[in-house]
């Protein structure tokens, strides 16, 4: 996997957006990046629809779908191309009557991962791709649920959805699971929605033996939401671990969303950062060489929908991760 994915989060519900998607993925894949992160919920369904116009365009442009590794998420209710009038009715008609989620399932109105909910999901995610297997599929920010349900009735949940999971690779539709988090693996172990990753690996193993296909995590990582690296908070085998070196000790892929925190760490770096990530043209890629440069990250995941951030963020691959030695220099004044 290329160590720079393209995300595909941000934007309007309109047409306009989603050819600007389509554009940029093509460009970042002529230039090294073939790593595509998205969601069902992501745009209403409009970015998983970009992503599958944009493979199709690759696929006859003489690319090879195996070239291309594809991730997406399901867990948070989508909308259809545009927020609904009445999302009541919305949620009787679409999810309700036909018996794919009832109204106990759903958390907070916004987040469902029952069994029949995801596969239904993941189906929907496979048509707005147009592709018959998806290389990546994360349950979304399970950890929302514990805002409302027990610890035990989360373990319970997550391990239906982990064996859901181990069907739908059984049957061709994804290659390998995992979960896409936002606070879960960056808070303190006493928070309410705290993940514990070998919790959830034995989670895994019960739904899927030892030989079970979560192979991957998700989460935030980048200059100033650096958790994954500073914060010491996954036990194993007796030992207190970063997440990053939790996964390392698990053999699990890291992918970080949020590597320029949406734009806000495309400018105004301290002037340490560049002395330390050289060799690169703006702050925008520095903030992309940290995560990319740091041990145990696969792939800094940046959103890009401009031609013109697809060029400036590629670019940065041109120059090697950083080796500590230089990466460490970072924290030579704040130990």
């Amino acid at each position: 996997m290329s160590s720079i994915g393209i995300g595909t989060y941000l934007g309007d519900y309109d047409a306009d957006t989603d050819r600007q998607y389509c554009q940029a993925i093509n460009r970042a894949f002529q230039c090294g990046c073939n790593v595509i992160d998205s969601a069902i919920n992501y745009r209403l369904q409009r970015s998983e629809r970009s992503v599958g116009t944009a493979l199709k365009e690759l696929t006859g442009k003489g690319f090879n779908r195996d070239e291309i590794v594809i991730a997406t998420k399901g867990g948070f209710i989508p909308y259809e191309g545009a927020p609904p009038s009445d999302p009541r009715s919305y949620f009787e008609e679409i999810f309700f009557k036909p018996g794919i989620a009832g109204p106990s399932d759903i958390v907070s109105g916004c987040h469902c991962m029952t069994p029949a909910y995801l596969l239904n999901q993941l189906d929907c995610s496979l048509q707005n791709l147009d592709i018959e297997c998806v290389d990546i599929y994360y349950v979304h920010n399970p950890e929302i649920q514990l805002s409302k349900i027990s610890r035990e009735q989360f373990n319970d949940r997550l391990l239906k959805a982990f064996e859901a999971l181990e069907r739908a690779v059984s049957a061709g539709k994804i290659r390998m699971y995992g979960t896409a988090t936002w606070n879960g693996y960056r808070n303190d172990p006493q928070a309410k929605d705290y993940l514990s990753l070998a919790e959830i690996l034995g989670l895994a193993t019960k739904a899927g033996g030892k030989n079970h296909h979560f192979k991957v995590i998700q989460l935030p990582f980048n200059l100033g939401m650096n958790e994954a690296l500073s914060l010491s908070n996954q036990s194993v085998e007796g030992k207190t671990l970063t997440v990053l070196q939790a996964a390392q000790a698990f053999g699990i892929t890291v992918m970080c969303s949020a590597s320029i925190l949406q734009g806000q760490l495309a400018a105004n770096l301290p002037a340490m950062i560049g002395a330390a990530l050289n060799g690169l043209e703006t702050d925008s890629q520095r903030s992309i060489q940290f995560v990319r440069s740091t041990p145990g990250v696969t792939t800094a995941l940046v959103g890009m929908k401009q031609l013109k951030h697809v060029e400036e963020s590629m670019r940065t691959a041109r120059v090697a991760p950083a080796p500590w030695e230089q990466y460490s220099k970072l924290f030579e004044s704040n130990p």
